[in-house]
């Protein structure tokens, strides 16, 4: 027997006279902490796999007997794998099972593997997967450390980046305080192959899987997790409007092929630290919402995966509502949209997310696609920030996405755009993404991250009832966001220009008062004042600024 260390686990192969694979599966690569491997030869070749196989999924059974299955995916030719984490030190077992139950290579196979702990400083590896805590609006690692969600969306990165491209964007996201890499897994409206020339699958009433393209993501997705990072695969793109929808394959394809193809990229990426993202852009209610339902059943409702489940509806669309009874669904995404209009700003502000959130079971509700820095050469840094904060403290707090224009697409000096128009406007050149990661709203959103992950942000609730006087009413981008915890020992305001804020104190607390810069991620010392049933205070710059209250003990 060798023992073989992986980045994160010791995986060590036992003997097993029943499955040939066992310790060549310990010693091949594996780069996440619990992404362990087993290689399967089939004793026949299918004319099409997706479809003549209906199953193929492996049962693990942990050293203190708990029990997981995941199904398991063909990756061309005669070979299959099976990929999972597995969440405890010790000695575990498992079995495979085949719908093909004559084929002896993929049915009744039996083996066991040894599983050690992690010595890797990472959160994902050292704390865990994401899970989100029963009854909670966050999400957390499998230790109970709550995670506050940082995305980027990088949607074209792992189709169209080099290795070396993709290394030196995930270092720089990780160094800047990101935590979530968003991107997209097949052909789409935004790119109609990969870097190779590659396309996941041909066909539309009837599709091939291309094991080629998918074992280039392999890497990519690997390399997420090697620097620390979850991945956030968008499995399905499904824009049904507009230039480009022919290559939404959340769209177009049947939904019986929809359900095929998401559960092929779910077998194949489960193993690694991911929060799937089932659609991209999409139309999740009324026209589409029962078949969008219906996916989300046919790919999750058995629970046989890993990993937690969110959805990326286009602009200004909420499924909150009606997904509520939906059990697949872990985390509610939206996208406010890319302007920085009343509408926009409103909609974030007192739209659906801030108005019926509470009346919701508690899921973690994150803004997946504030607007995009640099897009239409109009959104800047504070709008960015605008709507980061805004978002941020609408609801319970979870986390949230940031973009730049230039990123989403991996433009490269002077490359189109596919359908979404001109690289330039009014001789005016896009901003290559190499340069957008360090966009001052890029670097913000990591200040925004840092200045959260000090507070114990899990317990903040939208709070608007203690602001005495809403400037909004009157100009609607000067709304003030206000979130507490509930014995109001802790007050985060959002202040987006330089005013006075009253919040009602009828207590007559007192508070220990900071303020923070979120363009120079400074801390500057507070003088609250205490008019009668009120804490009052004026903000020192001409800017946008945080407030933090801490109640004093008396």
């Amino acid at each position: 027997m060798k023992n073989v260390l992986i980045a994160g686990l010791i995986v060590m192969a036992l003997a097993s006279s029943s499955h040939d694979f066992s310790l060549r599966a310990a010693q091949s690569t594996a780069i996440a902490r619990t992404k362990y491997e087993i290689p399967f030869l089939s004793d026949k070749t299918y004319e099409n796999p997706l479809y003549d196989i209906k199953y193929f999924k492996t049962t693990f059974i942990s050293p203190t007997g708990k029990t997981n299955t995941v199904h398991g995916f063909w990756d061309g030719d005669l070979n299959w794998k099976v990929r999972f984490q597995p969440a405890e030190t010790g000695n575990w077992t498992y079995s495979t099972a085949c719908s093909d139950t004559a084929n002896s290579g993929l049915h009744g196979r039996t083996g066991s593997f040894r599983c050690e702990a992690t010595h890797s400083e990472l959160d994902i590896y050292r704390r865990g997967q994401i899970a989100h805590p029963v009854g909670t609006y966050h999400l957390a690692h499998a230790d109970g450390t709550p995670f506050f969600w940082t995305g980027c969306t990088a949607w074209n990165g792992a189709l169209l980046s080099t290795d070396q491209e993709w290394d030196k964007y995930l270092s720089q996201r990780a160094e800047t305080g990101y935590n979530v890499i968003q991107f997209v897994t097949t052909q789409w409206r935004g790119c109609e192959a990969d870097i190779n020339g590659q396309v996941a699958f041909t066909g539309s009433g009837r599709i091939d899987i291309n094991p080629e393209f998918f074992r280039r993501l392999d890497k990519k997705i690997d390399d997420i997790n090697a620097h620390g990072l979850v991945a956030a695969p968008v499995v399905l793109w499904a824009l049904p409007f507009g230039q480009g929808r022919h290559l939404s394959p959340g769209y177009y394809l049947p939904q019986e092929e929809a359900i095929l193809l998401a559960r092929y990229i779910v077998a194949r990426f489960g193993a690694n630290h991911v929060v799937w993202v089932l659609g991209g852009d999409g139309r999740y209610v009324d026209e589409y919402e029962q078949r969008w339902k219906e996916i989300g059943r046919g790919v999750f409702g058995a629970g046989e995966h890993q990993g937690l489940v969110s959805q990326h509806p286009h602009g200004r669309s909420w499924i909150g509502s009606a997904y509520r009874d939906e059990a697949w669904l872990d985390v509610i995404g939206y996208q406010s949209s890319h302007g920085n209009n009343e509408n926009v700003v409103n909609w974030i502000n007192r739209g659906p997310p801030s108005q019926q959130w509470s009346r919701l079971s508690p899921r973690p509700i994150i803004n997946m696609e504030p607007n995009y820095e640099e897009i239409f050469f109009k959104i800047t840094a504070r709008d960015v920030r605008n709507a980061s904060y805004w978002s941020m403290l609408a609801t319970p707090a979870a986390g949230i996405t940031y973009g730049a224009y230039g990123i989403w697409p991996w433009l490269q000096e002077g490359n189109p755009i596919q359908n979404h128009g001109s690289p330039s406007v009014e001789g005016k050149e896009y901003t290559p993404w190499y340069d957008s990661i360090y966009f001052p709203g890029s670097l913000q959103v990591g200040y925004l991250a840092e200045f959260f992950r000090k507070l114990q942000w899990w317990h903040l609730r939208p709070s608007p009832e203690l602001l005495n006087g809403q400037p909004g009413d009157k100009v609607f981008n000067h709304h003030i966001s206000v979130a507490a915890t509930s014995d109001k020992a802790l007050i985060v305001a959002y202040l987006p220009v330089q005013s006075d804020i009253d919040l009602l104190n009828p207590f007559n607390e007192k508070y220990d008062a900071q303020w923070f810069d979120p363009v120079e991620n400074k801390y500057i010392p507070a003088q609250a004042s205490y008019p009668s049933g009120l804490v009052r205070l004026s903000s020192p710059k001409d800017q946008d600024m945080l407030l933090i209250l801490r109640k004093l003990d008396r």
